[in-house]
């Protein structure tokens, strides 16, 4: 058992290793801040197969995302914490977060995950400077979104892109200065219905 030992050692000193970020003189390599897999297109029209017209049910909405289950949840809006439908797909993974409208039809989706895609290609893990977003197109979050950047996506006015701001100070009633928010990541894509 004892020369078993060194060879053990070095097969898991290999997979630490190969597990561990790789390093350049520069600072660390993000090597997968976003994803090539893209689970649900969201659009000005919907959200995959999800639209207005869509019933506010575990049902309905699994009906119109074949593959994926439901499950009630607890989520942040701008101005609430609400009940609202979660999405998973067929590995248990959330990607959606789906709230009621007044009138039993869905209100808004928000993606929540990496592999998802907006109507321009924004992924979340994209920063303001790799989507193109115009500082005009925004506005300062409030309330439970203070300090983050809501901004309209380019040629979709259904389509809210909601960006975190990694360790901004304020002040909390204006955008941030262009180093900052260039840098800001998306954090949910969302969808509201006419």
């Amino acid at each position: 058992m004892r020369s078993a030992l060194p060879l053990i050692c070095s097969v898991l000193a290999a997979f630490v290793a190969a597990c561990s970020p790789t390093f350049e003189d520069t600072g660390p390599v993000i090597v997968a801040r976003t994803s090539d897999v893209t689970l649900v297109q969201i659009s000005e029209a919907g959200v995959g197969n999800l639209n207005g017209q869509t019933a506010y049910s575990s049902k309905a909405i699994q009906a119109a995302l074949p593959g994926f289950t439901t499950e009630g949840l607890q989520s942040a809006t701008e101005n609430r914490t609400e009940w609202a439908i979660g999405a998973f797909n067929s590995d248990g993974f959330q990607v959606l977060q789906v709230f009621k409208g007044a009138n039993g039809k869905i209100r808004e989706v928000h993606g929540v995950t990496h592999h998802l895609q907006g109507p321009n290609g924004e992924r979340i893990g994209m920063t303001f400077s790799e989507v193109g977003s115009r500082r005009s197109d925004c506005r300062v979050g409030r309330n439970l979104w203070r300090g983050m950047a809501i901004c309209k996506s380019r040629g979709a006015d259904r389509v809210t892109l909601v960006y975190a701001i990694s360790q901004y100070a304020g002040p909390f009633d204006r955008l941030p200065p262009s180093d900052q928010l260039n840098k800001a990541m998306i954090q949910r894509i969302i969808w509201t219905a006419p």
